[in-house]
């Protein structure tokens, strides 16, 4: 198990659930429909990416897994970073941004299918 990727997969729950909460019980009154639907954008794959953190927490040790754990932790930074401060100030060039985080989501899940293989080598014995 790898101890920080656990933690840094929790943590990133902790806060999509937490930003979640936010943005349907404070935000909803103080954003315009648009606004609230990209928080709810960036809380969406905050989630789905820190679960997918967390899974990696779980896989053996290996080098796959440390650079996919810092591409989806990057991606979340670049793209839900992006859109939560896109959503509460309405600066459009943030937007800009997003794609380079959607970019480290792709990356990290093309490396897990590629080098899937380097993790769990096939049973050549029988």
């Amino acid at each position: 198990m790898n101890r920080t990727l656990l933690q840094l997969g929790a943590t990133f729950m902790f806060f999509g659930v937490a930003f979640g909460a936010f943005g349907a019980h404070l935000l909803k009154e103080s954003l315009s429909a648009s606004s609230l639907a990209i928080w709810q954008t960036a809380v969406q794959y905050q989630l789905i990416h820190g679960v997918a953190i967390l899974a990696l927490a779980a896989l053996p040790e290996h080098k796959v897994v440390r650079i996919s754990g810092t591409l989806f932790s990057v991606g979340i930074g670049l793209f839900s970073g992006s859109l939560y401060i896109l959503a509460v100030s309405g600066v459009k060039w943030l937007g800009a941004i997003t794609p380079l985080g959607g970019l480290m989501f792709l990356s990290a899940w093309l490396l897990l299918a590629v080098k899937s293989g380097t993790l769990f080598p096939a049973d050549r014995s029988g």
